[in-house]
Formats: C-alpha cells, structure tokens, sequence
C-alpha cells in the first residue's frame, strides 16, 4: 500500500511538472513564432475601438473579399499611416517596344576630373540592369497588368495601406523615362482591388513652380480624385483633404510656394476645392524654416542613406519633430532598408548603406518610432536604382555581373518585417493616444 501511494505521488509530481513546463513554454512564444496577441476573432477590437478618436487615414483596415486557404489564418489588415513610394517608369519591349529605366544612363559625377576614373553608358538588359540587385520579375514593364497585381499582393504581405505615386504631369517624364500618366487610372484600380490608398508624390521637371504646381494639382483632384483609391486625409480639425508629397520642394523659393500655400498667396489654394495637404522634403536644416514660411502643410525626409543629409539622419529626427509640433507641421520620416546607387551613379559609394540582412531597416523604422510620428513613410517598394527596395529580389549571376540578394533569407524578408514593424507602430501609437 506504501509502494503505491509513493508510485501515486511521483506520478502526480510528474504530471504537475509536465503541465508547469508546457504552460511556461507557451509564455516565451511571441507572435513572430506564429501566434497572435489576441485570440481569433479579437484582432480587430483595438482598430475598432479607436475609429473615434483617430484620423481616417489612420484606421486600419479589412479587405472586402474572403480570405481562404494558405491565408486564412494570417491577418489582412492594412494600415493608413503607412505610407510607401512606388515608381510607375519601368519598360520592356514586351510592352513598351523597348526597356525603359532599366537601361538607365551611368550618371557622370560634377567633377570632370572624378568622372574620368569611372564607366560611362548605359546598362544593356535583361542580363545588365541599371540596378545593384535583380527582381524577382525581372526588368518588368509597369504597364503589365501581371507586375502591377503581383505588386498589390506584396504591399498588402507588407500591410501596406497607401502607395505612394511618383507622378509627372501629361507629356513629361524624368531624362530616362517615358510619360506614363495614362498608367495611374491603372494603378488606382489596383490597388482598390487590395483595399489600398493612393496619394500622389510630385516629381521636379523643367519650369516646375508654384503656377504650374497649381495646375497640376487641379488637374490630379479634377481627374481622379473620386476614385475610390485616391487617399484622402482626415484632419486634426475634421476636414478630409487629399495629401501630396513634393520632392525637391526646395528647388523653389519659398516665397513663391507661399504664393499658392498660404491664405493671402496671388493664386492661394487654400480654402478652395482643390485644397490639400502638402509635405515638402526636408533636406538642409536651413529648409526647416523656409518650409514653414513656405505654407506647407509637413516634411517628410525622403532619402533612405542615414547621415547623407541633415533630414536623413536618425539622429536629427527628434529635433525635426519638436520644431514641427511647435509650429503645427506633420512631420514623416522616411526610412529605408538600405541604399546603394553605384549601378547608375558609380563615383557614389561613400553613400552606400548595407543591409546588414534588415538590421538597417529595423533601425530605422525604430529611430522613426521614437518620434512618435503620425506617418512613416518607407522609401521604397521599387526604387532598384538606388537599392532601396523591398520589392522582392532574386539571387543573379551573369557573365559580366554578380547582383546582390536577400540571402540566406527569402525573397519576401523585407515584405515581413515591413508587416511586424507595421503592427508594431499601431500598438504604440495605442498608447501614445491613451
């Protein structure tokens, strides 16, 4: 009888033993191991509950269609505060009867005597692309409706909810280019298709100012602003307003941005129907204040290479955002996964910033974090001359070339951790808020 109450007892020592270690395994599980924060069914209650305090631009969102197979236990929210550049100039002769950007020039340095040390011409596709890495598409055409799907499925794995476009008006394109206008109703249809926004990100050309500015914005609201894709922007103060992001605002006098952005401008925007939110590029220090007296609306900082210039640089992120909220300016700093231009600018390597196999990217997106920003914007989903892409890649090796890759991790990495960091903003931005 003593035998079998002692057998009993170290059985039952075991069976706590096992339940005590099962139950501190599950603990230590984190949801990157494959399981959410929240059981099934709940994962929405968070975005739900905040519709009424946040911007709707903020509010995360659910795809209309049914989610089956492979997918059905992975969420599909996207998020409005997260904002990422997308370049529509991208040619093959399939589509386009010739390889457009993929063929890019190599841009000669200022310098005479530096340009000599380096090669001139342009790339020759498919083998040679003007790019450091390889898509896994390969030197695609923009104008294929396969690419521009395949795209729409890689920005929602990212959790992607606003693309933003970089535009020329009609007839005009960048020195590589083609117009390609008539490729954004295109665009919007598809990201619409996958429960995106899209904003417009308006690129320099040959006697850009504040008139030909103006034009193009009625032109943009008049001409696609109902589109059920085209992003609007919920203000602090309840008006809803498209957003527009300006690169190389700086290229123009602030004086004559004030012209069109503030109330008392010659052709003022402000208060009409084709008014909106417009993020100027904070390159110099100096530009923090012409931008203010400018009439903008915010700054974004664009350039993925930390350190490159003042409003690159992480480390200058938290004084940028003390000078905005004190001036009643947006402030979204661009982060990136890395950069390397050497394919098209070869004399550029000083600026190169290794991927570290995404560390860069983390920390960039944390240092963007700290701030506590209402947007991030991620430069890029397929900017592949300047190596900033998340766009998935692939290994490539040629006769004349060894492209670089996302090993030893899959093509899809930086889609994955754009999605986690994704997430992760929206958890704190729930607490910012309480």
């Amino acid at each position: 009888m003593a035998r079998l109450r002692k057998k009993a007892g170290i059985a039952l020592f075991l069976f706590t033993l096992f339940i005590f270690g099962t139950m501190m395994g599950l603990r230590t599980l984190k949801p990157s191991d494959g399981f959410s924060d929240l059981a099934p069914g709940l994962e929405l209650v968070p975005f739900m509950e905040r519709v009424d305090r946040r911007s709707v631009s903020h509010k995360a969102v659910v795809p209309s269609h049914s989610v089956t197979g492979a997918d059905a236990h992975t969420e599909t929210i996207v998020y409005r505060d997260l904002h990422i550049f997308y370049y529509m100039w991208y040619g093959n002769p399939n589509f386009d009867g010739k390889y457009v950007h993929w063929d890019h020039v190599m841009v000669p340095h200022w310098d005479p005597k530096i340009s000599a040390s380096y090669p001139k011409g342009r790339h020759s596709p498919p083998e040679d692309i003007g790019s450091s890495f390889y898509p896994e598409l390969g030197p695609y055409s923009s104008r294929d409706p396969k690419v521009l799907e395949e795209h729409m499925k890689q920005l929602k794995e990212a959790a992607i909810g606003v693309l933003v476009l970089a535009w020329f008006p009609p007839g005009v394109a960048d020195d590589n280019g083609e117009p390609a206008d008539e490729l954004v109703p295109l665009i919007l249809d598809a990201a619409h298709a996958h429960d995106m926004k899209v904003a417009f990100h308006l690129q320099p050309y040959k006697g850009r100012n504040d008139n030909t500015i103006h034009e193009n914005i009625k032109y943009i609201i008049d001409k696609y602003g109902t589109h059920a894709s085209f992003y609007m922007y919920k203000t602090s103060v309840g008006r809803t307003l498209p957003l527009f992001y300006i690169y190389d605002s700086y290229l123009t006098p602030p004086e004559s941005w004030a012209n069109l952005l503030t109330t008392s401008g010659s052709h003022s925007i402000r208060n009409t129907p084709h008014d909106a939110i417009f993020i100027a590029l904070l390159v110099e220090e100096s530009h923090k204040q012409d931008i203010l007296s400018a009439g903008f609306d915010g700054m974004y900082t664009y350039f993925a290479s930390n350190g490159f210039s003042f409003g690159s640089s992480h480390q200058n992120w938290k004084a940028i955002k003390i000078f905005c909220d004190a001036n009643n300016l947006m402030f979204i700093p661009s982060v990136g996964p890395g950069y390397i231009d050497t394919s098209i600018r070869p004399w550029n390597n000083h600026n190169t910033r290794n991927r570290v196999n995404g560390k860069y990217y983390e920390t960039a997106l944390q240092a963007a974090l700290t701030v506590r920003p209402e947007i991030v914007s991620i430069t890029s989903f397929n900017e592949w001359h300047e190596g900033t892409q998340i766009e998935k890649s692939t290994p490539k090796k040629t006769l004349a070339r060894l492209y670089l890759d996302f090993l030893p991790h899959e093509p899809h990495l930086y889609l994955e951790l754009t999605r986690k960091w994704a997430q992760q903003f929206n958890r704190e931005k729930e607490q910012w808020l309480m």
